[in-house]
């Protein structure tokens, strides 16, 4: 009889025993709002921002409401406006084309490579049609970014970094979203750190912070930050910044600080799950793994792989026959969106240039969760359903 999965790919792991105790802290005496504080008491969103900052270097940190709220957010600080275009990745999730389309802006997609990085021979092209990147790091997976920003650098375009599939990762030693000017992050379920939502803006540039904390809705309550600018900085800004309110709140935050404080152990844990993966399904025929440079630290809390050339119908027979037993995958290469698959074609908000090359790598692009409710077994066993039916496909077709 064949193996079955019987697992759950969207089951995360519970929240820390310290994080329920913070959380049970902020409901017992209902100061969840971030400025409403106790004398003397620090709130726990400003704890978080003080914490997240030291933890990817950053001078300047700011919680809000969620990954596309800190994008947004990004944009609108550096200036951003109605009509303008924004450079970005053809190959990533939906909040990222939309966070430009919610300051009136226009994507201009950058295609993806086979190895699902932005190409950067096609923003080199492109480059000169924007003032700002907003790059996305795809499915944990970091561009060389040494040769981006000397792209970006040189045309005088300012990066601003996706993060959301990379907190804590590296590239050459540098944590993610600090190689450009700001680094937006996610805490929502399926990310690194779990509050059902949320998002983190870290940037080392003053007037930037300024703004993006006057702009989340911080009211004149700038002085309540940890992770912030001083006085002077607001001043200068704060009779022309809007408030979009967007804040974080205390409760959140108190989930959160105990799994940051636990980062480094479950990137390390992620990433013995993506190995046993990748050494269960290396050399299987048909199917082509992503190659990891040396220079990238990554963090393996989803598993991509490519069926290069393959019919859509056989993909497909493939994702059928794997979802058969227990092993849920997503394709990016369907006509039409799916869940959270969509692609640079979905988005008919969005002028959307032919990319053929990018259209074939999304046209066999398989994508998988790696919860680490997920055992090394499991992950074993999985590797082993997939190698299966991609073998049993590729030898019909």
């Amino acid at each position: 009889m064949s193996e079955r999965f019987t697992g759950s790919f969207t089951q995360q792991e519970p929240i820390p025993e310290a994080g329920i105790e913070a959380a049970m802290a902020v409901l017992r005496h209902g100061r969840l709002h971030r400025y409403n504080l106790a004398p003397g008491e620090i709130g726990e969103t400003a704890l978080l921002e003080q914490e997240f900052a030291a933890l990817t270097g950053a001078r300047y940190c700011l919680a809000v409401a969620s990954g596309g709220y800190a994008m947004a957010t990004a944009l609108r600080a550096t200036g951003i406006k109605p009509g303008d275009r924004v450079l970005s990745n053809a190959f990533t999730l939906a909040p990222v084309p939309g966070a430009i389309a919610s300051v009136g802006a226009q994507p201009v997609f950058v295609g993806v490579t086979a190895d699902l990085t932005i190409d950067l021979d096609d923003l080199q092209a492109k480059v000169g049609e924007a003032e700002v990147l907003l790059l996305s790091h795809m499915r944990g997976h970091i561009c060389d970014m040494d040769r981006l920003l000397a792209i970006c650098d040189d045309a005088g375009v300012r990066v601003i970094e996706d993060c959301a599939h990379t907190m804590g990762a590296r590239w050459n030693g540098v944590p993610s979203g600090r190689h450009g000017l700001i680094g937006c992050y996610s805490c929502q379920t399926y990310k690194h750190v779990n509050s059902g939502e949320g998002g983190l803006l870290v940037t080392d540039d003053e007037e930037l912070a300024a703004r993006a904390i006057l702009l989340s809705g911080s009211y004149m309550l700038y002085d309540r930050h940890r992770a912030a600018p001083g006085p002077e900085a607001f001043e200068r800004i704060k009779y022309d910044t809007p408030n979009i309110s967007g804040r974080m709140d205390n409760l959140r935050a108190a989930i959160l600080r105990p799994q940051l404080a636990a980062l480094p152990e479950q990137v390390r844990r992620w990433n013995a799950r993506y190995r046993v993966l990748e050494d269960g399904l290396r050399d299987t025929p048909g199917l082509r793994l992503i190659a990891r440079p040396a220079a990238e630290h990554y963090v393996g809390s989803s598993f991509q792989a490519l069926l290069p050339d393959w019919t859509g119908p056989e993909v497909r027979q493939v994702v059928e026959r794997c979802a058969a037993r227990g092993v849920e995958l997503k394709w990016f290469g369907a006509a039409e969106p799916v869940g959270f698959t969509s692609r640079y074609d979905s988005w008919r908000y969005a002028q959307a240039v032919a990319m053929p090359e990018s259209d074939r790598v999304l046209a066999g692009l398989l994508d998988m969760r790696v919860p680490l409710t997920f055992t090394l077994e499991d992950c074993a066993l999985i590797a082993r359903i997939i190698r299966a039916e991609v073998s049993a496909v590729f030898q019909t077709a």
